[in-house]
């Protein structure tokens, strides 16, 4: 792998895995429009550990409160989710189940079979449907004080969803959150929080075998650039849907699943 092509997938992987457009997706149409071979797995650790890195470092003080309010809970209460922060880490600690009892029993279904252009152009698209119906919503006023474990459940099998590559695992929590009546900036938010746990985990799984290999330069260039993108993502998105909606994105969606058939077309 080139380093022009490490830099191209890093930036598809840290804009895809916050924006609700698919780094999955992404990631296998990309190579195919681009005619690139297919990158090894230790690449794709690679890129996650870089967006892992992004979103740890734009919600540390998310984190920070979540913990100290847990911590503080129980020194004074035996109960670390006797206060909001520490139910809510209670709750991204249930949201995570979902994802990753379905990573673990579905991981090599999902790179192997998933792995097709035209289903990503299917998903995308109906992906984009969910989305643009979820954010056509008028009464989203609920604040992330209104989270509740039921809310984040829910989320959790939203969530799971993405490991069909094109689904996009910040498009499937975020419409599920904005279906529930949350804020368009509170849904960001609780989608960002729950990407913590489950890309740390998925990159604690396979981490042993990126290092196998050796960190060349492409990898080192390959986390750097999804870091950076990634960071930059969550921070675009973030004031953009303050104000504004998520229908660029849904927009995105459908050119993208296009554009794809098309090719496929002439190509076929």
């Amino acid at each position: 792998m080139s380093l022009v092509e490490a830099i191209i997938l890093g930036i598809v992987q840290g804009a895809g895995e916050f924006l609700p457009i698919s780094s999955s997706g992404h990631l296998i149409a990309v190579p195919w429009l681009l005619g690139y071979k297919e990158h090894s797995l230790a690449f794709d650790v690679a890129l996650h550990l870089g967006t892992l890195v992004a979103v740890a470092g734009a919600l540390l003080g998310d984190w920070i409160k979540m913990f100290r309010g847990a911590f503080t809970s129980l020194r004074e209460t035996g109960n670390p989710f006797a206060s909001e922060d520490g139910r809510r880490l209670g709750f991204l600690a249930v949201a995570s189940i979902p994802g990753g009892l379905f990573g673990l029993l579905l991981n090599d279904l999902a790179e192997n079979a998933f792995r097709s252009a035209i289903l990503v152009a299917a998903t995308m698209s109906i992906m984009g449907l969910v989305l643009w119906l979820a954010d056509s919503r008028s009464n989203a006023q609920r604040g992330i004080e209104n989270w509740t474990l039921r809310d984040a459940l829910i989320m959790g099998f939203a969530q799971a969803a993405a490991l069909v590559p094109g689904v996009s695992r910040s498009g499937a929590t975020i419409s599920a959150a904005l279906f529930l009546g949350y804020e368009r900036n509170v849904a960001a938010r609780l989608s960002f929080l729950m990407a913590l746990p489950v890309t740390l985990g998925a990159v604690i799984l396979k981490v042993p075998g990126m290092l196998a290999g050796g960190l060349d330069t492409t990898l080192v260039v390959g986390i750097v650039t999804a870091a950076v993108v990634g960071l930059l993502s969550i921070r675009v998105l973030f004031a953009w849907v303050r104000t504004r909606s998520y229908l660029p994105f849904v927009i995105y969606r459908f050119a993208f699943s296009a554009l794809i058939v098309g090719v496929w077309l002439v190509r076929n």
